[in-house]
C-alpha cells in the first residue's frame, strides 16, 4: 500500500509543480506582451534645423547651466540623402520626417515626381488627434510647411500659406505674416483664418488663449534672432502649444523647429548659431519637463541636416581653448543625431534613413 501512496503523492506535486510553471509562463508572456504594445499618447518632434554633433556640443561648452541633451536615454544616427542629391535641404528633409519619401531638394510633401504624399498631420487628425507647429522661421518656411502643405518648390511660399488656412493644423505659432495679409494677389488669409475657427494673433504671444484653434503670426518673415532681442518666444511657444494640444483626451503631435540654428550656420556667425543652439535647449528642457510631468508622451530630437561644417577646435594649438570654426556656407553630408525619451523611445537606438523617423512615429500612433 506504501508504494501506490508515494507514487500518487508525486503525483500531485508534480502536477502542481507544473501548473504553477506555466502560470507563471503566462504571467511572463502577459508581462512581455504589455511592454510591446506600450505606446505614447503624444509624440513631439523637435528639429534644430542644421544642428549636428558639434552643435549640439556647443551647448555643452557654452551652457551657463548643465545641457538638457544629457536627459535623454536613447541615441540614434540618422543618414540625411535625399533622392535627388548626397547632400540634402531642408525641405527634402523635414519631407521625410513628415511622409516618409525621399524626395528631390525643394520639395514640400510631393513624390520626385511630384505627386501629394500624404503626411504625419493628414494623417493622425483622421484619428482625432490634435496638431501644432512652432518654428522661429515662417510658418511657411521649408521645414514646417513640410507637415502640412503639398507643393513642388518650397519658394511658392504663397500658395504654401493658402494650404495651412486649409490644413488640419490645429495649432501654429511662428512668422510670415506678410504671406497671409500683404500677398501678392491682394487676398487677406487671416480673414480666412477666423472663418475657419481660428483665433489669430499678430501682435505677441498671447499669454491666455481660448479653446478655438489658434493662429499666431509674429513677424512678416523670420522671427527675430536671440542676438537681436527675439528672448524666451521659442520656450514659451512650445509651452503655450503644450498648454492648449495637452487638452485633447485623444494625444497630440507637435513639431517645434528652431529654425535659426541652420542660419547661424550658413552665415558662419559661430555667436548666432550658438545663441540659438542654446534657445533650442532652454526648450528641450520645456519638453521633457512636460513629459516628464504628464507621461505618455515621446519626445523626439533631430535636424534634416548639418549646416557650416562646424566644429570645435583648439584655439591657437591650447586643448583648454576652444575655437568654433566652419569648413563651408552650406550644408554638409554628416550623420545627425536622434535623441528621443519616454514611451517607444527604445525604438529609435542605432543607424537608419530620416524616413524610419517617419515610420516609427506613425507606427507608435496608429498601428
Amino acid at each position: 500500500m506504501k508504494k501506490p501512496s508515494n507514487f500518487l503523492f508525486l503525483l500531485l506535486i508534480s502536477v502542481l509543480l507544473v501548473s504553477c510553471d506555466c502560470k507563471k509562463e503566462e504571467t511572463t508572456n502577459a508581462e512581455v506582451k504589455l511592454t510591446e504594445i506600450t505606446k505614447p499618447k503624444n509624440i513631439i518632434l523637435l528639429i534644430g534645423d542644421g544642428m549636428g554633433l558639434s552643435q549640439v556640443s556647443a551647448s555643452q561648452f557654452y551652457n551657463k547651466n548643465a545641457t538638457n541633451f544629457e536627459r535623454f536615454s536613447t541615441i540614434g544616427l540618422i543618414k540625411t540623402s535625399s533622392s535627388s542629391d548626397l547632400i540634402t535641404d531642408s525641405a527634402a528633409g523635414a519631407t521625410a520626417f513628415a511622409s516618409g519619401i525621399k524626395t528631390y531638394n525643394g520639395a514640400v510633401g510631393v513624390t520626385p515626381d511630384t505627386l501629394d504624399v500624404k503626411t504625419i498631420v493628414e494623417q493622425v487628425s483622421t484619428k482625432g488627434i490634435s496638431t501644432g507647429l512652432v518654428s522661429t522661421s515662417a510658418i511657411t518656411h521649408a521645414t514646417p510647411a513640410c507637415f502640412y502643405a503639398h507643393v513642388k518648390s518650397r519658394r511658392m511660399e504663397d500658395n504654401i500659406a493658402t494650404q495651412l488656412v486649409n490644413s488640419e493644423i490645429d495649432f501654429f505659432v511662428g512668422g510670415g505674416s506678410k504671406f497671409f495679409n500683404k500677398r501678392k494677389d491682394g487676398k487677406d488669409l487671416t480673414i480666412q483664418l477666423t472663418e475657419k475657427g481660428f483665433e489669430v494673433s499678430t501682435d505677441k504671444l498671447p499669454k491666455n488663449i481660448t479653446d478655438k484653434k489658434q493662429a499666431i503670426l509674429l513677424s512678416e518673415k523670420g522671427m527675430p534672432t536671440m542676438l537681436e532681442g527675439r528672448g524666451d518666444f521659442l520656450p514659451d511657444a512650445t509651452q503655450l502649444a503644450l498648454d492648449y494640444l495637452s487638452k485633447n483626451e485623444e494625444g497630440f503631435f507637435l513639431m517645434v523647429e528652431g529654425s535659426q540654428i541652420d542660419w547661424g550656420g550658413h552665415a558662419n556667425d559661430a555667436d548666432y548659431l550658438i545663441s540659438e543652439v542654446l534657445d533650442f535647449d532652454k526648450t528641450l528642457g520645456v519638453v521633457l519637463d512636460f513629459a516628464k510631468q504628464h507621461g505618455e508622451t515621446l519626445v523626439i530630437v533631430t535636424a534634416d541636416h548639418e549646416t557650416g561644417g562646424f566644429a570645435l577646435v583648439a584655439n591657437d594649438g591650447d586643448y583648454n581653448k576652444i575655437k568654433p570654426v566652419f569648413s563651408t556656407d552650406s550644408h554638409s553630408a554628416t550623420m545627425i543625431p536622434v535623441f528621443t525619451e519616454g514611451p517607444g523611445s527604445e525604438n529609435f537606438g542605432g543607424i537608419f534613413e530620416n524616413t524610419a523617423i517617419y515610420s516609427k512615429m506613425i507606427q507608435l500612433f496608429l498601428e
